[in-house]
This record gives structure tokens, sequence and C-alpha cells, in this order.
């Protein structure tokens, strides 16, 4: 399998991680943190262009209450490479499943994702559904979509024109042969870098310098040709026939306000979709990183959801090793 060009995240592996190697051969690698004796796992996964760092804020909140299991999805941090035709939405959810079948074959689970994490949880859902209300317990969605990602504005004008002069192909196959060209003479923690950063992945006003530099140096790790190999499968993104799946168990959707890569209407489109056993949570003046921008808020809505499944599942649950 074809390596690739990436600075990588700084240092040795952690000491206690894994690797769990998928069907198709790519080694995902897997960390752990929490209380290892809780009865209650939450397994994280994490967001297009980044690793699993980025839910840093959400294990210190959530590390006394339940064993947690983080992975780096395939292509990013410190997992593997994947071929073109394997950088889809629907593998990321057979790669989930393979990390939970290696690494929690038991016990109760909560899941949660983030942008590109949480639809990894809804193609789970679809491809392994018997898992949702009998493993699988409860599911944090966290500034994410299950469809319709590129519909309006220019990008969306721009896919629906080369859709219709049956282009769609040709351009995404001229895409991914450039990238590796691109990531050649890739240049990373530019100013241009940071003004990006800036505008699409923080809200109104609600990031400081360092952490536009910190998600920043995160999403510049993941080298283009992993970028262009997803995108993709973000244009033909889908996953609204797996929400009743979702939906058997307590589930909590944050969304933010001035998020621009997975506006907050998404987050209420699934909500109603759901149900009643759905909690939205919409974050003022937040954008895509809510989770460290206002990690209060979203580490409440995470800790609620946990207190929902434990009044679900009974006194059992609270019990440890």
């Amino acid at each position: 399998m074809a390596s690739s060009p990436r600075p990588g995240p700084p240092g040795p592996p952690p000491p206690g991680s894994r690797t769990v190697v998928t069907d198709d051969g790519v080694r995902l690698h897997v960390e752990f943190a929490g209380n290892p004796d809780a009865d209650l796992t939450v397994v994280l996964t994490h967001g297009f262009t980044a690793r699993l760092a980025e839910w840093g804020p959400q294990v210190e909140a959530l590390q006394d209450r339940a064993r947690i299991v983080l992975w780096d999805q395939r292509g990013h941090g410190r997992s593997g490479w994947t071929r073109l035709r394997k950088a889809t939405v629907d593998r990321t959810g057979q790669d989930l499943a393979e990390v939970l079948d290696a690494v929690v074959p038991t016990g109760p689970v909560v899941l949660g994702g983030h942008s590109l994490g949480g639809m990894t949880i809804m193609a789970l859902a679809r491809r392994r559904p018997e898992l949702f209300g009998s493993r699988v317990v409860g599911v944090f969605l966290l500034a994410t979509s299950a469809g319709g990602l590129v519909q309006g504005g220019v990008l969306g004008h721009w896919v629906g024109l080369v859709r219709r002069l049956h282009l769609l192909g040709l351009w995404l196959l001229t895409m991914q042969l450039l990238a590796p060209l691109l990531e050649r003479f890739r240049r990373r923690g530019t100013r241009a870098g940071r003004w990006f950063t800036r505008r699409y992945l923080f809200g109104r006003r609600d990031a400081s310098r360092e952490q536009v530099r910190m998600v920043q140096d995160l999403l510049e790790e993941t080298p283009y040709p992993v970028v262009m190999a997803f995108y993709a499968t973000f244009l033909e993104h889908d996953e609204t026939a797996s929400l009743p799946v979702v939906g058997r168990v307590p589930v909590t959707i944050v969304g933010a306000s001035h998020d621009r890569l997975t506006p907050v209407e998404h987050s209420r489109r699934m909500a109603e979709l759901i149900g009643p056993g759905a909690e939205l949570v919409v974050v003022p003046g937040a954008g895509h990183s809510v989770n460290l921008t206002r990690p209060d808020v979203v580490n409440r809505a995470f800790t609620e959801l946990l207190d929902r499944v434990e009044a679900r599942q009974g006194p059992a649950s609270r019990q440890v090793g």
C-alpha cells in the first residue's frame, strides 16, 4: 500500500496504544484514557483532517466516568494510508465497527463523533443496526451532518454545474491527481492558512490566537492526497436513512450557530428526524471547532447525555469493575 508524505503527530505513540488492522490492511491507531474499570466505554471519533487529540477537553471532563477509547481515522494522525476508493464515509463506518470489535468487544458503549466522526457513526448505524440499543447505548453528535453539505453557495452551484455536464468524476480525478504535486510544494503554518482556519473552523470572536494555531497545525498534518481522496465522499454523503437507527438510544446533538462547514440547520434537521430521543444544543456564536472554544458547554452536554444513558440503563450501569 502506498505511503503518504506527512509531518505526523510529534513524538512516539503514548504507552498503551494499540493498532487495529482493518480487513483491507489499514493500520488504525487507537489510544485509551479514563477509568479502565468503568462499566461504560465512550468511543470518540474525530473530524476530517484532524486527529484524536482534538478531543482533549472532553477526555478531561469524562475521564472519571468512563473508559475512553480514541482512534485516528484512516489517513489521519498516526493511522495508515488509504486507497482513494476506500476514502469514504461508508468505509469509515466499517472501520469504527472493527475498532469496536477489537478493543470494546463487550459492555455498553456511548459513541461520540465530531464532523466526519459523526458521519462515521451514522454509517455504522446503517452497516450494523443490531448494535444500537444493545451494545451502543448513547450517541453524541457534534457539529456534523446527515447529508446535503454541498447544496448552496458558490461551491454548490459549481458542483451542480459539473454534474449537469457529466464532468464531476473527471473533475474529482483531476484534483486527486494534482494533490501529490500540491503536497510536494505545500507550505505549512502560513498566514493564509491561519486566515482560512480562523474563518472556517471558528465562529464570531470565539477563538484565541493560540487556538487558531493549534487547529491549523492539526489540520495541516493531513496531506492533500488524503484531503482530496475524502472530498468526493462529502459530495455524495447522505445517511439520513440511518437516523431512526441512531434514535433507538439517547442522542445529544450539538450545533454551532456560526458553523460554516456543517451549518446549524443540519443539526436541527437531524434532531427533527430522530425525534423525541434527541436533545439539541445550539451554541450561539461558536463555529465548527466548538468543542475547543466552548468546552464547558460541550462537556456539560456530554455528561448530561451520560446521565440520561445511566438513567435508562438503571443502577447496574453505574457500577465499575
